[in-house]
């Protein structure tokens, strides 16, 4: 049975990290107090405690179909304020990947399905930047609309209230743009973080 494997995975994970550390679970219980705010794709290449090198624990996640943060989305809107409020996170970091499905699917004409609905905002920014985009190979149109899709999202995480607010009180929060290569594994930060000081620069 297939599942079973899971099962017995987690059952050696958990014992090899008690070995190493016999309190560990026994703390996470205990408190979460992440530094680090994660909204990422759902895709299954791009797990954000993994390519970091983050102990569970130490990064509150939220991910959805191309990273994107609507000002409509109530789901990571709730896991924005969360972040932000009570667990007072120092950095959010926008994070996508270069060959993102949601993105090529938001580029094709045709119908996907519901999802054409979730990407209508990316198929804007296309619009948006069509001159630069439209003398490009597909796969590369691809790939600088993702850098695109994320410094626009890591913008209207800026523009929301939550942050807003957060940085009218004096809250020291940081919104990055990062994006990450499947082929490498590596990550590349793509704008400077937006900071109260710095305000809301990248272009949307």
């Amino acid at each position: 049975m297939k599942l079973q494997k899971l099962l017995d995975a987690n059952k050696d994970w958990a014992e090899s990290i008690i070995g190493g550390d016999p309190h560990f679970f026994q703390r996470l219980a205990n408190q979460q107090t992440p530094e680090y705010l994660w909204i990422g794709c759902s895709d299954s290449r791009v797990p954000a405690n993994q390519i970091t090198g983050l102990a569970p624990g130490e990064v509150f996640v939220h991910r959805n179909v191309a990273n994107i943060v609507q000002e409509t989305d109530f789901n990571v809107l709730a896991v924005l304020q969360y972040a932000v409020d009570v667990l007072k996170v120092k950095h959010i970091i926008v994070c996508g990947h270069y060959g993102c499905g949601g993105v090529r699917a938001a580029l094709e004409n045709t119908r996907h399905g519901l999802i054409d609905n979730w990407l209508a905002g990316i198929r804007s920014l296309h619009r948006r930047h069509l001159d630069e985009l439209s003398n490009m190979p597909v796969d590369a149109a691809v790939d600088r609309l993702c850098e695109l899709n994320v410094t626009a999202q890591a913008l209207h995480v800026a523009r929301t209230t939550i942050l807003e607010d957060a940085w009218e009180r004096g809250q020291k929060i940081s919104v990055h743009s990062w994006i990450y290569r499947l082929d490498n594994g590596r990550i590349k930060p793509l704008a400077e973080p937006i900071t109260q000081a710095c305000g809301l620069t990248i272009d949307s």
